[in-house]
């Protein structure tokens, strides 16, 4: 890592099975996702990663016309701001459903799940698995998840759960002009199904990165504080947000994902980790210029 090493916050204001049961923080509406949103730039965040959310069953939705007013409302009140929609929405639908958003709303980022896995929501102090299904994100489905992103003009995010996700990606990308350079990978450290965080694999899973890659890391609960240092100790970038951890390194609920976003910021000067801009992050993510 270089000294000054610009360092970019996304937040994760939502997600799937984060509800305002659990924190009334939790955006479910277009307009409580934009004023998050806005509030989270301020405090140095320039990506967001959207789960639109149907409010009457408080789930996330696949239903286009409700991300795409949930996209329209942050776009209004935060024109600058770098979008990531999730190819993942929610369970149980067709490939064709996941990547509809992408081809009607060309998000500046779409995630890119890279392998196959066990999901679901478990208690992890005492085992206990409450729900779980199979995530499926067969090779060809990724393949053609990226031929729709390039046509569209969307970068993908490649999220990985364990090695074998950035194996895959280093496969698939001796295709001829599948992926554009620079690849950016995000590792998820503490979800279902994948690996918790640990330091030496994550220092593997550096090494096996393709040369001129962007990283960063997502860590879910616990594994926040711990996965955002390290991000930070090795040239990489820091996903927050209540989709993620509901509660700050202290133990009490977040007022938002902004205020994830501020200690990231604050741990990250000390580091002289200055934060980007949205310019400055789309530039480095080698992003389509505004």
């Amino acid at each position: 890592m270089a000294k000054g090493d610009k360092l970019i916050i996304t937040a994760a204001v939502s997600g799937g099975a984060t509800f305002k049961s659990n924190n009334p923080a939790v955006p479910y509406t277009p307009q409580e996702f934009a004023d998050e949103c806005e509030k989270c730039m301020q405090y140095g965040v320039s990506v967001v990663h959207i789960h639109a959310r149907d409010t009457k069953t408080e789930f996330a939705t696949a239903d286009v016309g409700v991300i795409k007013a949930t996209v329209e409302a942050i776009r209004k009140k935060c024109p600058d701001i770098i979008i990531n929609l999730s190819t993942a929405i929610t369970v149980g639908l067709t490939p064709e459903q996941r990547i509809a958003p992408i081809i009607e709303l060309k998000p500046d980022i779409g995630s890119m799940n890279t392998a196959t896995m066990n999901d679901g929501i478990a208690d992890h102090k005492t085992g206990e698995v409450f729900f779980e299904y199979t995530f499926e994100n067969k090779l060809g489905m990724i393949a053609d998840f990226a031929k729709v992103m390039k046509q569209h003009g969307v970068k993908p995010e490649f999220e990985i759960y364990d090695p074998a996700g950035i194996y895959n990606i280093q496969l698939l990308s001796k295709q001829k002009d599948l992926f554009a350079a620079p690849l950016n990978f995000q590792f998820v450290y503490g979800a279902f199904g994948g690996i918790a965080f640990n330091p030496s694999l994550h220092l593997t899973m550096l090494d096996l990165l393709p040369e001129g890659s962007t990283f960063g890391v997502c860590g879910v609960g616990p594994n926040q504080v711990q996965a955002a240092v390290m991000s930070l100790l090795t040239g990489g970038h820091v996903r927050i947000g209540l989709e993620d951890n509901i509660r700050m390194p202290g133990g009490e609920l977040a007022k938002g994902s902004w205020e994830q976003a501020k200690w990231v910021r604050e741990l990250a000067a000390v580091m002289d980790r200055p934060v980007a801009t949205p310019a400055e992050a789309r530039e480095i993510l080698g992003l389509r210029r505004k």
